[in-house]
């Protein structure tokens, strides 16, 4: 691979002296427009998992949630450091009190060098954000935003339920009290053009952040994303289309910025659209052949 943007991989060798692995867990949370709190049904992409679907399943006991995503892992990672990864829905929407027990009970974990808790802008409130100052004294927390995108309209029709002011000042807090900012970014969402994409990637990129994450817009069975798509409301984006909006992204985003994702997966069994993501390596290695075509060296294409 180039040399052209700095990987979630290299920043964390560089950190923790080798390469680190993520384990998906579950701290068995739901999110606020799904229960009525702000808005009904979820996000419309969102499969019932949660955007959790290769998480661990809920159970109290998260060591022992920890150890099985292990030995999930274990064929390809042989190492002993690991990102505790609260991922399915919005995991700082519970009572501080649970989310001590379950953060901590992580963060202790001899084998656990980071804590990776995936959320909502608007679900950090002032007790939270002192719970996050605790355990970022103990070790390194990173707190990913699902921002998705900037634009209101597309805000609205994928049922996002907050505001793009409730996210600059979450990620004006954060910042303040020195914790690593992920901003999740969705590529491909209906009825946005490239510049409208480009335009979600700079206004994070000016935000601060201190990592983006971009996920190919994936169409799941059984989401209001699947009923639109099958009606031909929206089109999914080609492997080529995806490849040139991803180096476009690049290309604004600094070099002190860490990708932490160039893409994602999605559950076979639960994927309508696009079926060429299905195939990761294929994807980014066509990512990869676009980045060395606009370097001018296909001799570094990884094969």
């Amino acid at each position: 691979m180039l040399p052209y943007y700095y990987s979630y991989n290299e920043y964390m060798t560089k950190r923790f002296g080798e390469k680190v692995y993520k384990l998906s867990l579950d701290g068995g949370m739901t999110c606020p427009n799904r229960d009525g709190t702000v808005g009904t049904g979820g996000c419309i992409f969102c499969s019932e998992g949660g955007s959790g679907d290769f998480a661990e399943r809920h159970t109290d006991d998260i060591d022992a949630q920890i150890e099985r995503a292990k030995a999930q892992v274990s064929k390809k990672y042989r190492g002993n450091k690991f990102v505790a990864y609260f991922q399915s829905y919005t995991n700082t929407y519970a009572p501080v009190s649970y989310l001590r027990k379950i953060f901590f009970k992580a963060v202790n974990h001899p084998e656990i060098v980071a804590l990776s808790i995936a959320t909502r802008p608007d679900c950090l409130g002032e007790d939270v954000l002192d719970l996050l100052v605790e355990l970022n004294k103990i070790k390194p927390v990173f707190v990913e935003l699902g921002l998705q995108t900037i634009h209101e309209s597309t805000a609205q029709l994928i049922n996002r339920c907050y505001s793009l002011p409730v996210f600059d000042e979450a990620v004006k807090n954060l910042k303040s009290l020195n914790i690593n900012v992920v901003v999740h970014l969705i590529l491909g969402l209906p009825h946005e053009t490239r510049e409208m994409m480009l335009e979600s990637v700079q206004y994070a990129v000016d935000s601060g952040a201190d990592g983006i994450k971009l996920q190919l817009m994936h169409i799941l069975k059984g989401t209001r994303l699947e009923e639109m798509y099958l009606a031909g409301e929206f089109r999914a984006l080609s492997l080529d289309e995806y490849a040139e909006t991803v180096c476009e992204c690049l290309n604004i985003i600094p070099k002190n910025v860490v990708i932490h994702r160039l893409t994602g997966d999605a559950p076979k069994k639960l994927l309508v659209a696009p079926l060429w993501s299905a195939d990761k390596k294929t994807v980014l290695n066509r990512i990869n052949r676009e980045i060395a075509e606009r370097n001018g060296n296909l001799s570094e294409v990884s094969p």
